[in-house]
């Protein structure tokens, strides 16, 4: 298969299009390079792709309406997997704008490229902050999600009804997966467990909010991988159970499907930073903040459906996984 994979310069774009090549599919990645954080990583894990591996790269802004439509036009890529977008939830009350560039107008390109070269498949990336204030666990994709607790939220259930529009009016075939707090190698320099495993070895305080009284579902990065390939794989069907009397949000009469990606293994955050502990040998200096702005207390992903459509099953466990983001950052940072 000749495979878009967008964000490849970024954590899971990059680990998703290194597995795809593996199995010999061709890969045109395409990044823009953001400067959001460090720039050196994202070269870094785009250096692991050899010139002979069937990957080609390519820099630009696919919020760019022009340079993306000549793109497909050129590339004609048989499927898409859209991982790029601006993150982070606090990073988006304090620059909203960036958001509205690149998870908006990026995506609706993304879209308009799929449907106008005939891609069979569009999967793409949502989030586990879709489900805001929700408070009824495990997160069930037939929940409503219409309670955003942040902007950054608010774009990816955007993108779920952007997406619907299309695969309605143009039966263009799309999924969307809500990663639930995705770590691993190559993990991102903003999320918990890079900043707490660098603070905790350098002997840092870290910051603990909401007093450290949250869960999140940690999702080892082989895992995602495995479900996003898993998925990308079976195009999106029209469901003929959907029945639009007693609508569920997790169905569509139209080639539409939205997905949960987690481990379903809900960690305390206090328990989470005791398995740091006890990977890197040292204790951390916390500091008890209260909940911030933006931030749910808990997130917890009810798999089935995935596993049903796919086969999806998590296997690395917090310790197990844990363990290889500490070795992998001991080794690329030589501390």
């Amino acid at each position: 298969m000749k495979i878009l994979v967008t964000g490849t310069a970024g954590f899971i774009g990059s680990a998703v299009a290194e597995a795809l090549t593996h199995r010999g599919d061709e890969v045109i990645g395409v990044d823009s390079m953001s400067d959001y954080y460090d720039v050196s990583l994202k070269q870094a894990r785009l250096e692991r792709f050899s010139e002979s591996s069937g990957y080609r790269h390519f820099e630009f802004d696919l919020g760019d309406s022009n340079r993306t439509s000549e793109f497909f036009a050129t590339e004609r890529p048989e499927r898409v997997i859209h991982l790029a977008a601006q993150a982070g939830v606090r990073y988006s009350i304090e620059n909203p704008q960036a958001y509205g560039h690149a998870n908006l107008s990026a995506f609706l390109n993304i879209l308009e490229g799929s449907r106008l070269h005939g891609v069979e498949h569009l999967t793409y990336a949502s989030s586990s902050s879709v489900y805001g204030g929700n408070t009824k666990t495990p997160f069930s994709e037939r929940d409503a999600v219409d309670h955003p607790v942040s902007f950054y939220a608010a774009t990816k259930k955007s993108n779920e009804l952007m997406a619907h529009s299309y695969s309605h009016l143009y039966a263009l075939p799309t999924t969307a997966l809500r990663f639930f707090t995705v770590y691993g190698p190559w993990g991102r320099p903003d999320m918990s467990p890079f900043i707490f495993v660098k603070k905790i070895l350098a002997g840092e305080t870290i910051d603990v909010f909401n007093h450290g009284d949250h869960q999140r579902d940690f999702t080892y990065i082989d895992d995602i991988v495995e479900g996003v390939i898993r998925t990308s794989d079976r195009p999106a069907e029209a469901d003929p159970a959907y029945d639009p009397a007693t609508p569920d949000a997790s169905r569509s009469n139209a080639p539409w499907r939205v997905f949960n990606i987690g481990c379903e293994q809900p960690v305390e955050l206090l328990r989470y930073i005791e398995v740091i502990e006890e990977c890197t040998g040292k204790k951390a200096v916390k500091n008890m903040l209260p909940l911030q702005p933006g931030d749910v207390k808990a997130t917890y992903a009810n798999v089935s459906a995935l596993v049903a459509a796919t086969g999806y099953r998590p296997k690395v466990s917090l310790e197990d996984g844990m363990a290889k983001f500490v070795d992998w950052y001991r080794s690329f940072y030589a501390c």
